[in-house]
């Protein structure tokens, strides 16, 4: 299994848009995506320096790509 790199909220979301999410609004220091095709998901994204390997684990599972497919793409 491949180790999950360290990464930002900023440099997440770049990569969420290349999986077809766009940025939908920010409440706070969390930013929300939403998927432009069905189904039509919508993931909160903390805005933060570091995410947490808990959090980013959470997210890549919502996304429905594996650790591998991830970290292939960073």
């Amino acid at each position: 299994m491949d180790k999950l790199p360290i990464i930002s909220g900023q440099d997440l979301i770049k990569l969420l848009l290349k999986l077809d999410y766009q940025v939908h609004h920010q409440t706070g220091s969390h930013i929300i995506l939403r998927q432009n095709k069905e189904p039509f998901r919508r993931l909160t994204i903390p805005n933060h320096k570091e995410i947490s390997i808990g959090t980013l684990r959470a997210i890549i599972r919502q996304v429905g790509i594996t650790r591998e497919e991830f970290v292939k793409l960073f």
